[in-house]
Order: structure tokens, then C-alpha cells, then sequence
């Protein structure tokens, strides 16, 4: 496996720092505490540009030439940014078409951050000449241990800059205006295109916007940002070659507005790295242990299993979720265990010093307001010191054998306007999945639907809205693996387009018929004669070459769970979102990895190609736990056998026998 990051000796550890906020003497004790907790890379420069460019033509190199000093003579390397997400005042009111429109068409004022469009010219231009004087200023630096462009890409525009390119984008995709025509089916509602000057992109209007003009522009406004991104990343590589290139990607448990799996494809090229930041929510149905799993497995699937590496979390609360929350004692610890659990090449966090203003100056920090004597900075030296330990964990993979279907155009399709219900919401549900899974013990990924499946013993298609055809599952299944697909799957094509018959493309595969949806109210369950019950949803759903393995009581008094054979392989179909899903992962043959745990105890393997394997092991219960393994525990040193006890809300590192 590729070291990713070459000039960081073992797992990455340490945050974003902003020196440029404090006087320089603070900026010695910030190096004495990052050595003293073990820090090795940092993130700097994310938000400069006005320092570094204060004005038209004008360049000011001294004060991050001093922070990139200052970190290579303390062995501290750098994750230098380009800094350009937050373009400063005056380049706003020198070029106020650079500020995005919305879908109401009002034009956005500057004073917060990515206060920029993706299409305007003048933006396009500055950002690659800004990320060109940085890499060939820095380029060699010996701080320099990769490039971060950007900062957590999510912008889109309404204006007509945008509709320019949106036009250019669709004639790329479709063709032709009959094609355009076709796609988006504008015979109805008598919205059919005669001129390219009409097709605008989907601002507000006095109805129900057109489904497939709202799932284009969701595809174009992310791929306008990915050619952003690739912009200053080629800028870069021309002055500084060979070393990695990042950007904070958010494919976390509640964020899914680009289509990261196209991201992908570019960020796992040589010299690229996926990186991404993840914050928990703190209210809701699934435990932050589960959030913290699902969006490390859903990184590592955009690393098509590779490393990656967590670029933000927050050390206790963050700013951004509806109100201050705290991590109990040991919950940083282990939450950043867990990602690197999950295939993260290390821990970093948003931010090292706490800010003493701005709109995150409550957002929590490595170092927090309180100072080095705090409960947070004592476990950031804990972890530092574990994470130190664990450097020959570094370019292992995970082991898993069960996936879990995203596509995010699907995901997209689903949030369309004009559904039959209002509850079959995608994310949500696919969260929800891969919570089961998760207190199963079962380790995951997160996959595309077009991917090689064959690796996996179980494949979930929980909510797969959209779907063009169903040759790769099919595959999938007669080739020996179990697919589990959930209601209204596989409905529409990559247009949005209702297929005909349901469950359209997946009806042949599934040996099922559906006649007629029948979604249920909020709160409306519905009982199955398994003695289980599903919610948001049921179907008329008959079997044309598939068991009933169970059926609705009551209205619509058909199939509610079907099971097929085929090939070598199986299929199930449930028409229903089932309230607990234990009853029914009972009965696949799904194996944890490690068998007999109780539920809240984590385990995850990560192995070398030669063999050497380790099991990481989260307690993140309050009562011991037995873990059958060999060998020695990395964090402690001590010798591992199988009648070892984990106590309550700790964790272990075991290099097996």
C-alpha cells in the first residue's frame, strides 16, 4: 500500500492552526504543546487569503512564511491550503458577479465564507493564481507535507453566469435540445425547450419545479465544483510535483450535496488522498459511536477501501449543531480510535487553539479555552501518545464483508418533489442500516451500486431509488452473494423517469410484482404475521417467482417480505421499512468480527498484504467485556489472550498472533 502521506512519520495527528489569529508569542507556546502532545501535521492557511493578497496585485508572504518556519524547525509538517473558500472583502466588491445568487435571485452580500460562484470567471482566475504563487513559493518547503485545496466544497449559483454554464453543461450531457426535451420530459406541463436561452437553472417559481431540470443541476452544480477543485489541483501539481493532494470532503452522516463518488475517482489517483470532516450530531436515533462508523465506512468506500484520512472532528462540541453538547470522559478518545478503527491514517481535529472570536469561537478546539489543565487537552495527549504507538498500523486495510448501496444521484432523485410519501427520505434510512450492522458487530462499507460487489457475502440496498438497470446486481447475486433490497427501489432511471412495471428495474431480478403503493401515515405502523412491523410505508406486492417469507395483517394483506434463489446466490425483497430490523438480519448469515460481543462493544480488523493483522477493540459500555484474541495490545504493551477483559469504556489495539 501506497504511504499517503510520505513526510508524516506514521499516523497523522493534529488539527486546523490558525496562528494568524494570536500575537507571535503565543505562537511559541502552541509549539511547545503540540510537541508535548505528540502533534505531526497541521493544517494551515485555510482561511489567509486576505492576509496573503490584501488587495489587487498585492502579495504579503511574510507571515506564512514565518508559520512555515517555525513548523519545520519543530519537526511539525504542514497541510497547506491554498486558501481559497473565503475570498476577502475587496475581491467581492471588485468583482460582485463572484458573489452567488440564490434560487430566489437575490445576490448574497460578503462577511461570511464561501461567498463565491463556482462560474464566475474572475473567481476561476484568481483561485488558480492564488494556488500557483503558493506551490511554487512553498514547493520543497520542509514543513510541506501535502496540499489542501479549498475548504469543504458545497457551493451552488442561481445567476446567470451559472445558467451560462448550466446551458454548456446539458448540451455536453444531452446533445441536443430533443434530447434535453426528452430527458426532462417537459411535454408535460407544456415545458418544452425551442431555444437554449430558455433553459435556465431551477429558481423559484409558481409551482412544482420539473424533477429531472432539478436532478441535472444537482449533477452540474457538482461537477462544476469538482472542475474547481481540479483547477488549483493541476495549478499546484505544476510547481510542486509528487506531493499529495487533498480536500476536505463531507460524506458524513447528514450531508450528501455533491456526488463524492465522481470525486472519487480523481482524489484516489496517485498523489491524491481522500480526506474528509466528520461532526456528530448529538440528538437523534443513532449513537455517536454508529454516526462515527458510518461516516468513517462511508470515506473508506470512496477510497474503494484504501486509506484515507480524517481531516476534521471536533474535540468535544462543535458550533455548528443547534447548541453546545459535551463528550463525556474517554469519548474522544475512543471516537477518534474508531475512525482510525475504520481505515483513517490518523485523528485530526477542527481546531488546535480554541478562537477567541468569529462565528466558531465556541467551536471546540484540542486546545480549549480553559488551557492545557483540561479534561480535553489530557486526552488529546492520551490519544497523541496512543496514535504514536500505532505508527505499523499505517497502510493496513479494513476487512469487511457486507456493503451497503449509496449512489448520490439516487439520493438526489429521492429528495425530488412530488413523491408518494414524504417519509422515505434516503439517508436517513440508509444511516439507519447501517446502525443495525453496526451493533451486530458487522463491519461495512459504503458502496457504489456500479462497483465489483463479488467481495462482499452481503450487499444492502436499503433505499436505491434510482437505478438504470439491474445487470450488476444481478450479477452480483448468481455469482453467490445475498442482496437485500428495500421498498421503493429501483423505480426511476437515471432521469427520473418512472420504468415501467414495478418494482421497475429490479422486478425480473427480484421475482416480484408490485401493483400499487400504499404508504402509511407518520406514526402509522402496519403488522407483518412474523411478528415484526414495518412503518412509512407497505405495498400490493405479489410473488411471481419468489416466496413470501411474510405477510402484511390487515390492509393491503399481501407480501410483505419475499426471499428468491438465484444462481448461486439469494435475494431478498421487503415492501416495507421494518421498524427493528434485528429480526430479520437474524435470519442471514452475517458474521461479526468477533462472534459473542454484547452490544456496544466495537470490533474491527485492519490487515497488511503480508499478513500481520490488527483488532481494534472499543468498550464503549460501561461493564468489562471478554475479547477472544492473541498477541500484544499496541496501546499498552501488555500480552492479549482470549480470556483478557476490556474494561468498561476503554479500548485496545491487538496485533494478533
Amino acid at each position: 500500500m501506497t504511504d499517503i502521506v510520505p513526510t508524516v512519520e506514521g499516523l497523522a495527528f493534529g488539527g486546523d492552526y490558525n496562528p494568524e489569529q494570536w500575537p507571535r508569542e503565543v505562537w511559541d507556546e502552541d509549539i511547545a504543546l503540540m510537541r508535548e502532545a505528540g502533534v505531526n501535521l497541521v493544517s494551515v492557511n485555510i482561511f489567509s487569503w486576505g492576509r496573503i493578497n490584501p488587495g489587487p496585485g498585492r502579495w504579503h508572504f511574510d507571515e506564512l512564511d514565518a508559520i512555515m518556519d517555525t513548523l519545520a524547525e519543530a519537526g511539525i509538517k504542514a497541510d497547506l491550503a491554498t486558501s481559497t473558500a473565503s475570498p476577502p472583502p475587496w475581491f467581492s466588491q471588485l468583482h460582485p458577479d463572484t458573489l452567488p445568487v440564490d434560487p430566489e435571485g437575490h445576490r448574497l452580500n460578503y462577511g461570511a465564507r464561501a461567498e463565491y460562484c463556482p462560474h464566475a470567471p474572475a473567481f476561476q482566475d484568481a483561485v488558480v493564481e492564488m494556488a500557483s504563487k503558493l506551490a511554487e513559493r512553498y514547493a520543497g518547503h520542509p514543513a510541506l507535507a501535502m496540499w489542501h485545496i479549498g475548504n469543504e466544497y458545497y457551493r451552488s449559483c442561481y445567476c446567470d453566469l451559472a445558467a451560462e454554464a448550466f446551458r454548456a453543461w446539458l448540451a455536453e450531457r444531452h446533445g441536443d435540445l430533443d434530447a434535453l426535451n426528452d430527458a426532462w420530459g417537459t411535454t408535460f406541463w407544456s415545458q418544452t425547450f425551442t431555444d437554449w436561452e430558455q433553459v435556465l437553472p431551477p429558481r423559484i417559481s409558481a409551482e412544482t419545479p420539473n424533477p429531472g431540470h432539478l436532478l441535472d443541476f444537482k449533477r452540474f452544480s457538482s461537477d462544476a465544483l469538482l472542475k474547481l477543485f481540479r483547477s488549483e489541483a493541476e495549478a499546484v501539481e505544476r510547481h510542486s510535483p509528487g506531493v499529495p493532494i487533498t480536500t476536505n470532503l463531507m460524506v458524513t452522516g447528514d450531508f450528501s450535496g455533491l456526488d463524492y463518488h465522481r470525486w472519487g475517482e480523481h482524489l484516489n489517483a496517485a498523489d491524491r488522498l481522500i480526506a474528509t470532516d466528520h461532526y456528530l450530531i448529538p440528538e437523534g436515533p443513532i449513537e455517536p459511536e454508529a454516526q462515527v462508523a458510518f461516516g468513517a465506512d462511508a470515506s473508506r468506500g470512496l477510497a474503494r477501501g484504501g486509506p484515507w484520512l480524517l481531516m476534521e472532528q471536533a474535540a468535544n462540541s462543535s458550533a455548528w449543531r443547534g447548541g453546545y453538547f459535551a463528550k463525556k470522559p474517554g469519548e474522544q478518545l475512543r471516537h477518534s480510535l474508531s475512525y482510525v478503527a475504520h481505515g483513517s491514517e490518523g485523528a485530526m481535529y477542527f481546531q488546535w487553539r480554541a478562537s477567541r472570536y468569529g462565528t466558531e469561537r465556541w467551536h471546540s478546539a484540542m486546545l480549549p479555552h480553559g488551557g492545557p489543565e483540561t479534561k480535553t487537552f489530557r486526552e488529546v495527549k492520551t490519544l497523541g501518545g496512543w496514535l504514536k504507538r500505532l505508527a505499523e498500523v499505517k497502510g493496513s486495510v479494513v476487512q469487511s464483508k457486507a456493503a451497503i448501496l449509496l449512489d448520490f444521484e439516487s439520493v438526489w432523485a429521492a429528495a425530488n418533489p412530488g413523491q408518494p410519501s414524504g417519509h422515505m427520505a434516503s439517508y436517513p434510512e440508509l444511516r439507519r442500516w447501517h446502525a443495525a450492522l453496526w451493533r451486530r458487530g458487522v463491519t461495512c462499507d459504503l458502496a457504489n451500486p456500479a462497483w465489483d460487489l463479488s467481495r462482499y457475502a452481503a450487499v444492502f440496498a436499503p433505499s436505491l431509488y434510482l437505478l438504470e438497470d439491474d445487470a450488476n446486481l444481478r450479477r452480483y447475486v448468481e455469482g453467490g452473494g445475498t442482496l437485500v433490497v428495500g421498498p421503493y427501489s429501483g423505480i426511476v432511471d437515471r432521469n427520473d423517469h418512472v420504468h415501467p412495471g414495478l418494482p421497475g428495474a429490479l422486478r425480473d431480478l427480484l421475482g416480484v410484482r408490485v401493483e400499487e403503493f400504499a404508504p402509511l401515515h407518520e406514526g402509522e405502523t402496519i403488522a407483518l404475521d412474523d411478528g415484526t412491523e414495518g412503518h412509512a410505508w407497505s405495498e400490493i406486492a405479489k410473488a411471481e417467482d419468489a416466496e413470501v417469507a411474510a405477510r402484511f395483517i390487515g390492509y393491503p394483506s399481501t407480501g410483505a417480505l419475499f426471499h428468491r434463489g438465484l444462481g448461486d446466490g439469494e435475494v431478498w425483497y421487503l415492501s416495507t421499512r421494518l421498524t427493528d430490523l434485528d429480526p430479520f438480519l437474524d435470519r442471514l448469515n452475517l458474521t461479526p468480527t468477533v462472534p459473542g460481543l454484547p452490544a456496544g462493544v466495537e470490533t474491527v480488523r485492519r490487515a497488511h498484504e503480508d499478513g500481520r493483522t490488527y483488532l481494534f477493540a472499543l468498550n464503549h459500555t460501561d461493564r468489562p467485556v471478554t475479547i477472544p484474541t492473541e498477541g500484544t495490545d499496541l496501546l499498552t504493551g501488555a500480552t492479549w489472550t482470549p480470556k483478557t477483559h476490556l474494561h468498561g469504556n476503554s479500548a485496545a489495539v491487538v496485533r494478533e498472533r
